[in-house]
């Protein structure tokens, strides 16, 4: 037991032979078991200790590991967090000392997470949201965060830590029930282990299971959204066809690329949103937390927030490439790969521009006799009302010469698109 910690953390990888290496050092003994660990396994170690005055003991804690890391000979830096007197505290004290790392660690940085710890976070996960998700726990290495404890549980620390003399202080918070994690840990732990005995390690390795099979799901996810056109939004047609637990990755895969944050969505959240395309009419759907699913014309996408502002006007030079929102708008002479091409002496030498429909907006189609205007032919081509504002069209003056892949002006289209003069405009989404 007592070399259970320095193993695990050695078949990790995560501490590295000379190599710098800020440890996070609260003076609990998982913390002050992984300083000790990673000096053993001989990196360049530096330690981080944040006070955030909550605690009558914060004091004492500083004062420890102040000591602690005088007796080892690790510089340690100690900063103050003053949190806000709302939210989620626990949170909170997590992400000042997760910032206040990323600023002062000269490379990785590393948290002194346990199987234990792993096991409290799975069953919590598990217990409030929905999903595989819930299953995978923490990583053991997220962006420069390491945790190279992850396969040994708090035994093993505590374990470590006598067997080298080091002292450490209890958190009294850890056994204050008004947190969730509290009761987890001293409620339902102690229960499995009742079960089991080697209970923690055993959810421990199965988010380390999920997480290697995650990386498969993921792979199948970004193909299947390359099959339905690359995203963000998707046929709902093409989406139905898929099986059942492809399209649950896909709408959560797209709601994430849209919400910029994980997303869970549940069984019951999943079919509303398949089925706001069955009455053919525009609908959404409130998804909590500013995101919203919305169908219109059978098209799904994912939106966080309102409709984004309607990008200011640009020129367009020919030859040259513009970004319009997330548009990319080129123009080339000569029309051999190009969306449409337009006849040069139709611009009379006058230049194009990149814009936004206005209301009012009319072109000639080709066919019709006359012009349209640009709500009737959208309303006619369900073309998405959520799209329409962000859909480039290119100008000439006052007449609208093309409305990105919907339509070109006839007056404006090139006879015939092989000849030189012919001027080629194309739009891609980035």
């Amino acid at each position: 037991m007592r070399a259970a910690a320095l193993e695990a953390a050695r078949r990790s990888g995560l501490v590295v032979a000379g190599e710098p290496l800020l440890v996070m050092v609260s003076g609990g003994a998982d913390s002050v078991c992984l300083l000790h660990v990673a000096l053993t396994l001989e990196a360049r170690v530096s330690a981080l200790h944040v006070n955030y005055g909550l605690r009558t003991a914060a004091e004492g804690d500083e004062a420890h590991c102040r000591a602690l890391c005088e007796r080892l000979g690790v510089e340690l830096f100690v900063e103050r967090a003053w949190l806000p007197a709302q939210g989620n505290t626990q949170e909170q004290a997590r992400d000042a000392r997760y910032a206040f790392a990323e600023r002062l660690a000269r490379g990785d940085y590393a948290a002194a997470h346990t199987a234990s710890d792993q096991a409290e976070t799975v069953l919590y996960r598990l217990a409030v949201s929905p999903g595989r998700r819930a299953l995978l726990g923490m990583d053991p290495r997220r962006g420069r965060l390491v945790r190279p404890l992850l396969e040994c549980d708090s035994e093993a620390t505590r374990a470590h830590c006598r067997g080298n003399g080091l002292t450490w202080r209890e958190d009294e918070s850890n056994e204050d029930s008004r947190f969730a994690r509290a009761r987890v840990r001293h409620r339902l732990l102690p229960a499995l282990r009742e079960v089991a005995a080697g209970a923690e390690q055993t959810i421990a390795e199965t988010a380390r299971l999920l997480r290697d099979e995650a990386r498969v799901l993921d792979e199948v996810t970004a193909r299947a959204i390359e099959r339905l056109g690359g995203g963000p939004a998707v046929e709902l047609a093409a989406l139905r066809a898929l099986p059942a637990a492809t399209v649950r990755l896909v709408l959560r895969s797209l709601a994430e690329q849209a919400a910029g944050r994980s997303v869970s969505l549940s069984s019951a959240q999943v079919d509303a949103v398949v089925a706001l395309g069955e009455s053919g009419r525009s609908r959404s759907l409130d998804l909590g937390a500013g995101l919203t699913a919305v169908c219109e014309y059978g098209t799904l996408r994912f939106r966080l927030g309102g409709e984004p502002p309607v990008p200011e006007p640009v020129d367009l030079a020919i030859p040259g490439a513009v970004r319009f929102g997330a548009w990319e708008v080129e123009a080339q002479v000569g029309a051999v790969a190009a969306e449409v091409a337009i006849a040069a002496d139709a611009l009379a030498g006058r230049a194009l521009t990149v814009r936004g429909w206005r209301d009012g907006d009319r072109i000639r189609p080709r066919g019709v006799g006359g012009t349209k205007t640009l709500q009737d032919l959208f309303t006619d081509r369900k073309v998405p009302r959520s799209l329409r504002r962000s859909l480039p069209l290119v100008t000439c003056g006052e007449d609208v010469v093309w409305v990105a892949g919907v339509v070109v002006d006839e007056r404006y289209a090139a006879p015939d698109p092989g000849v030189s003069e012919a001027i080629g405009l194309s739009a891609s989404r980035r």
